[in-house]
């Protein structure tokens, strides 16, 4: 995998990335997970695979949906899974897990077959991704799932229009800054997915939509989606664009809005 953005993890602040955007997606990921469990109804769970856990965001929903199973959870960032591992040392759910720090795209390490196996913003990562899916293609137990998410769009928080389009300009920005070392993000995934074997069961929207006014935890989330882009694009952005994102991130200056709302888009893939 690729050490970049999403998938390096290795500072604070994508941790708090991370973690804010499970509980905002919380009851989208519950429902998905649940909906896995009627696919799988008459196919007991016992083993599930999570390809770049991060936080353990897929990790814990599918541990909570499969009661019976144990999750390997594979990341490239031994702090991330330290992390991962310390949050379910103080859920009781240290036994469960098997972490796995490996970068796939070094080759595929041994692993048991999985029932479920679970990639989220983690596939756009690989150099290779068409041999990985064909190494997951291969691990996936017969009758078993794999769910497979990505980002369509960055999210979404200013009202249309604030700043003569600041946040577009911002995403903009982030999508080129994105598309110098990620390759295949935003790739043909059905094609992908079928080329390496798979029939693709379903595509379906997972959408996160919170009205304003937002609370707490995703007024968090907004602060830090736009404080990560007040630092690391800074050098793509005018100098009006910046100093705009300044005054929007003085202390205080979010909370006190109460126009600010939520909107994010994943694809999701379920196939076998």
């Amino acid at each position: 995998m690729h050490h970049h953005e999403a998938h390096s993890h290795g500072d604070q602040t994508l941790k708090n990335v991370l973690d804010l955007d499970a509980e905002v997606a919380r009851p989208q990921i519950e429902a998905l997970t649940a909906h896995l469990a009627d696919r799988l109804r008459d196919h007991p769970v016992r083993t599930v695979l999570d390809i770049g856990a991060g936080t353990g965001t897929g990790t814990f929903a599918l541990l909570s949906r499969f009661p019976s199973a144990t999750v390997t959870a594979v990341d490239t960032d031994d702090a991330m899974l330290d992390h991962l591992l310390a949050v379910a040392a103080r859920h009781d759910l240290a036994d469960r897990i098997t972490p796995l720090r490996a970068d796939l795209d070094e080759g595929w390490p041994d692993l048991p077959r999985a029932d479920v196996i679970w990639a989220s913003s983690s596939m756009h990562h690989m150099a290779d991704p068409d041999r990985v899916l064909r190494d997951i293609r291969a691990t996936l137990a017969p009758g078993g799932l794999f769910a497979m998410i990505e980002m369509e769009d960055m999210p979404r928080f200013l009202p249309p229009g604030f700043a003569d389009g600041l946040e577009d300009r911002c995403l903009a920005a982030a999508s080129a800054a994105k598309a110098e070392h990620l390759p295949h993000l935003g790739s043909d995934w059905p094609a992908r997915l079928t080329a390496a074997g798979f029939t693709q069961l379903e595509d379906r929207a997972l959408t996160v939509e919170i009205p304003a006014p937002l609370p707490g935890n995703a007024l968090r989330y907004a602060s830090t989606i736009l404080g990560r882009y007040q630092a690391t694009l800074a050098g793509r952005l005018t100098p009006a664009d910046r100093a705009a994102l300044d005054d929007l991130l003085r202390p205080g200056s979010l909370t006190a809005r109460p126009d600010l709302t939520l909107r994010s888009t994943r694809d999701v893939w379920i196939a076998r």
